[in-house]
């Protein structure tokens, strides 16, 4: 993967090439400007033809020039507050297979082709402080842009560009802006070069793609007002968690893995609680396949919560009662399961097979199978699929308090949990439509599912803590840590059932409406 860089930057409209810049010296600490002169860059943009990657705000270049020529890709973070990471790789004729993985669940088997040139001189200023520190660079571009794509056409602006330092203090860049606006200066509509070019040089006739298409909450329709609005609404939510988390899988973000594997089961628990408004036929095999890629997400993130626990379990207990190479003997352990499940994460996306599923998702959507409850009004239909997985979770939770302590229980529990996550789920979609009662189900069911989750986390675990006690044995070292860990999981599974019964009745009887 290539080298990544956080950019917090702003982009201001003027309208002379050569604007003067008020005295930023004491604005927040600032103590200099420091003049670095005028470098020439000459930068080339990529995208698909129908512009996907501009769609989503995301930009592609190859740039030469400056001090950071080589391909730049840049992901939105939080387009309002101008934030963006920024992954580069060295410059080649082509795009680097590094940073092609990254888009491919937007522009699927589409090819990334030059759309844009931008030439601009950049006249470039760094704002430091008493020290010379850096705080934040300044640059005045002055842009001249070629279409490259659909006959041509040609665009000239200028632009100013404050971009912070690493580790400055955000509050910088507003008290920049306001000397800025103050000069009049005002803040581009635009989020990004490529965006304004694409605009500026669109051929006559043609307005320029409006970005952000994928996000929009309910394609087309203003205001959700069926229930089948509110459904759909919910599964294009789904879809573009999981679009926009691959990028941040295989670039190995934290909890990344864990949120793309939530947006899995959203949307396939939603097929199966809303099955009497979006036809199933349809969307099980759709679910099959939301499966598998959950189970394939599975192979890190299970093992990642596994030696998160352990290690916490280790780090509480008092040295004296850490006997042997403990820590050492985790982490041979932790390693030898997580050897390779990394490349088979990646190898996942890259595939065929999950390119297949982001494709019936998308024609899922494009062209919904709707039944007839779809076209009721929410009151009317959801109560009914919400109440319906309610049901479930209390016949599960019932059969598992009825069983003795021991394995059948564990399982029993276990399944208990998955339904109350399909509770959960079927009450965050719920909640737009019906307020406030869907959303208090919807909390009280996760509360189930956390004392659920823990139990079984803790069956997981001692399987896990017998399996380190006998390789500690075998491998002559005293077993004495792992059996008391162990006695520590036994303890928080009974208290986790005794805790059971009165989180159960707090979430018991729901009042949502029509069943």
């Amino acid at each position: 993967m290539g080298q990544t860089k956080r950019e917090i930057e702003r982009k201001y409209d003027v309208a002379a090439p050569h604007p003067a810049l008020p005295d930023l010296t004491g604005v927040a600490g600032i103590a200099n400007v420091v003049d670095k002169g005028v470098v020439d860059l000459d930068a080339v943009y990529w995208d698909t033809a129908d512009q996907l990657l501009l769609a989503d705000s995301i930009t592609l270049r190859r740039r030469t020039g400056g001090d950071d020529a080589g391909w730049h890709l840049k992901l939105p973070v939080s387009l309002a507050e101008g934030v963006r990471d920024e992954v580069r790789a060295p410059l080649s004729d082509s795009v680097p297979r590094a940073l092609s993985g990254l888009v491919r669940s937007r522009v699927r088997e589409a090819e990334l082709v030059p759309v844009v040139r931008l030439l601009s001189a950049r006249d470039l200023r760094h704002l430091v402080d008493d020290k010379g520190a850096l705080l934040a660079e300044l640059s005045i571009d002055r842009v001249r842009a070629e279409r490259l794509t659909e006959g041509g056409g040609t665009a000239e602006w200028a632009e100013i560009e404050v971009e912070l330092a690493d580790d400055a203090d955000p509050t910088l860049l507003d008290k920049v802006e306001k000397k800025l606006r103050k000069a009049g200066v005002e803040r581009s509509t635009s989020t990004s070069k490529l965006g304004k070019a694409v605009a500026a040089t669109a051929p006559k006739g043609r307005k320029a793609k409006k970005s952000g298409k994928k996000g929009e909450a309910f394609a087309g329709v203003d205001v959700p007002e069926t229930a089948g609005d509110h459904v759909l609404a919910y599964l294009r939510a789904q879809r573009d968690a999981l679009i926009s988390l691959d990028p941040a899988v295989r670039r190995d973000l934290p909890d990344s893995v864990h949120q793309m594997r939530v947006a899995t089961r959203r949307m396939r628990s939603a097929f199966r609680t809303y099955g009497k408004i979006v036809e199933r036929t349809v969307t099980d095999p759709i679910g099959d396949e939301l499966k598998w890629l959950a189970g394939e997400l599975g192979v890190d993130r299970d093992q990642e919560v596994l030696t998160e626990r352990l290690t916490a379990r280790i780090s509480a207990l008092p040295r004296t009662l850490l006997l042997g190479p403990v820590r050492g003997r985790l982490r041979i352990w932790t390693a030898a399961r997580r050897s390779g499940s990394r490349r088979r994460t990646v190898a996942v996306l890259d595939g065929k097979r999950y390119l297949a599923l982001l494709e019936s998702v998308d024609a899922l959507l494009a062209d919904p199978p709707l039944r007839k409850a779809a076209a009721a009004p929410p009151a009317d239909a959801l109560p009914k699929a919400v109440l319906k997985d309610y049901d479930r979770l209390a016949a599960r939770i019932e059969h598992a308090l009825a069983l003795p302590p021991g394995g059948e229980r564990d399982l029993a529990m276990h399944e208990a949990r998955k339904a109350a996550k399909r509770a959960r789920y079927a009450g965050e979609a719920a909640t737009p439509a019906l307020g406030r009662p869907a959303k208090r189900f919807a909390r009280r069911a996760k509360d189930v599912q956390s004392v659920l989750g823990d139990h079984q986390d803790s069956v997981v675990a001692r399987e896990a803590l017998r399996n380190l006690a006998i390789q500690a044995h075998a491998a002559g070292e005293t077993a004495f840590t792992w059996g008391l860990l162990y006695g520590q999981e036994e303890a928080t599974a009974a208290e986790r059932e005794r805790e059971l019964p009165e989180v159960w009745a707090r979430a018991s009887r729901p009042k949502l409406g029509r069943r």
